[in-house]
């Protein structure tokens, strides 16, 4: 097996596999076997294909989750929760608000007098 061989599986692990590149490794991989293997060989081929790139990427995904915990960074989840409870309190405040002013009694306004002040009350 030569090393161009070996690039090619290893892409095919890593890429999304085709039908056609798939055929392709097969025949390259079953020389001198039927059309069946072929065929079998190349659906093989795909799904091995397929689920190294969903573990690549679970991995991936896994990796870049603990590297933003470690920094602190909070998560999109942690984002939507805190918005939620500063909208859900903006919500309650304003509730308490409304409550307040419209059963707050007003005090009257004092009236002026008109009397002018005397000052010889002696």
């Amino acid at each position: 097996m030569g090393v161009d061989e070996v690039r090619k599986y290893m892409e095919a692990a890593m890429g999304k596999l085709s039908a056609a590149r798939a055929q392709e490794l097969a025949r390259s991989m079953t020389k001198g076997e039927g059309r069946e293997q072929v065929t079998k060989t190349a659906k093989d081929l795909r799904e091995w294909s397929t689920k190294n790139r969903e573990r690549l990427t679970d991995l991936i995904r896994s990796e870049v989750r603990s590297q933003m915990k470690t920094f602190g960074v909070a998560s999109r989840d942690d984002v939507d929760a805190l918005r939620k409870r500063v909208r859900d309190l903006e919500r309650a405040r304003a509730g308490v608000r409304t409550t307040k002013r419209s059963t707050a009694k007003r005090a009257a306004p004092k009236k002026k007098s008109t009397k002018p002040a005397t000052g010889s009350e002696s």
